[in-house]
């Protein structure tokens, strides 16, 4: 039971520090307690908690905002995901190539992550920021991830999407690619391709995403060769340690 009761407390911590984002990097206690559902006592001890290893900070007017301890993080974070340059030069030819913003992602437990971006040349395109977490049941690249995921965590996705993914994930194992349309948001579209690692093993996917009306067969078939072909030159290039091991 005290393991359980340390594990919530420290979920409670994570969720609270998940409140803070680019749009909203100040709340008050009362306003953390309302929109997290926890009793104010427990925010207050929370927010303690978290000030005395500088994750956040209790400014002297009471409000409460980002630690300057996340920074130590942000600069572990930035060494172990950063991509070698030449990957991002594979990434902005593409982009500029096909004319649609690329991401590069990973699996991370039921969702995926961009971890890198290059953006598209177009006025209108696809809008998803370097470490947003996606949904693991719909889009391409989800696909193409799922092809390499273990077995419960493609059951937990098939019985979340219906068994349709199963075969879609089929098809991304067998063709080495995987196109959506309006999957996890209408008028948006993706098409994906696996990065391997020096084992074969795929452990993370590149992505073309734009809107639907640029995705039309013929467009998507004059780009697949070229998404196919960065995936494999990103995959002999190399990923960070962290991704490939």
């Amino acid at each position: 039971m005290a393991d359980d009761g340390a594990v919530r407390s420290v979920t409670r911590a994570l969720d609270l520090l998940g409140h803070f984002t680019e749009r909203r990097m100040v709340w008050s206690v009362s306003e953390l307690a309302r929109t997290s559902g926890l009793p104010k006592t427990t925010v207050v001890r929370l927010v303690a908690t978290l000030a005395s290893t500088g994750m956040l900070w209790e400014r002297p007017d009471g409000q409460v905002t980002v630690g300057a301890g996340l920074l130590r993080w942000a600069r572990l974070a930035r060494a172990g995901w950063e991509l070698p340059e030449s990957v991002r030069e594979v990434m902005s030819d593409l982009a500029d190539r096909c004319g649609e913003t690329v991401n590069l992602y990973v699996r991370q437990g039921s969702v995926r992550v961009c971890v890198a971006q290059a953006e598209g040349p177009q006025t209108l395109r696809h809008v998803v920021r370097t470490g947003d977490e996606l949904p693991l049941w719909v889009g391409a690249a989800s696909k193409v991830l799922l092809t390499a995921a273990p077995a419960d965590v493609l059951d937990a996705m098939v019985e979340r999407a219906g068994p349709a993914l199963a075969d879609a994930v089929d098809r991304a194992r067998a063709e080495g690619f995987a196109v959506t349309h309006g999957e996890r948001e209408s008028g948006a579209s993706g098409a994906a391709a696996p990065i391997l690692d020096a084992a074969g093993v795929v452990v993370a996917a590149l992505a073309l995403g734009g809107p639907t009306a640029r995705f039309t067969d013929e467009r998507v078939a004059s780009f697949r060769d070229e998404l196919v072909r960065a995936a494999r030159a990103v995959s002999r290039l190399g990923l960070p340690p962290v991704v490939s091991g």
